[in-house]
């Protein structure tokens, strides 16, 4: 296998630019994420890869924990720089940013372009990546735009 021809190609592969939000009062925390897809009809349910390490991990693997999706558009870089460092638990996670509560107490970022919220119902080892699957329970259109899809120049790393 030539690791650098497969890096490029891995690259090519379109995904999108999303903040998932979890936990819920103090515990509440958020994450940039790439890689979340569309995983089911019904019930309707998404699939999000997460890092291993990531303060996040251990809130997403708790079975029926809430959490949200949330989609961007380009002209919503500042919520994805925002993110994009990554927080601690227990530490603020949404200062200077307008949320709600969603139904089940998970913070949602009313400045997408779109989002979701659900439970996790399960998760898979990846490598270096957890698969959660969650099940969807309510989400909406925020405001019109286009999604913000990107590919990467390297497979291997964001």
């Amino acid at each position: 296998m030539d690791k650098e021809l497969l890096s490029v190609a891995l690259g090519k592969i379109p995904s999108g630019i999303f903040i998932i939000t979890c936990g819920t009062g103090e515990t509440g925390t958020g994450m940039l994420a790439s890689w979340v897809q569309q995983a089911g009809f019904e019930p309707p349910a998404l699939s999000m890869a997460v890092r291993k390490g990531r303060a996040v991990e251990t809130l997403l693997a708790e079975m029926g924990q809430p959490f949200a999706v949330h989609i961007l558009t380009r002209a919503m870089g500042r919520l994805a720089g925002h993110f994009g460092k990554g927080f601690e638990l227990g530490e603020p996670a949404f200062t200077g940013l307008t949320t709600r509560l969603g139904e089940d107490g998970v913070l949602i970022l009313t400045e997408a372009l779109a989002y979701f919220t659900g439970r996790v119902r399960g998760r898979v080892d990846a490598g270096d990546h957890w698969v959660v699957v969650g099940e969807i329970r309510e989400g909406a259109l925020l405001t019109e735009g286009e999604s913000w899809v990107h590919t990467r120049k390297n497979g291997f790393s964001y």
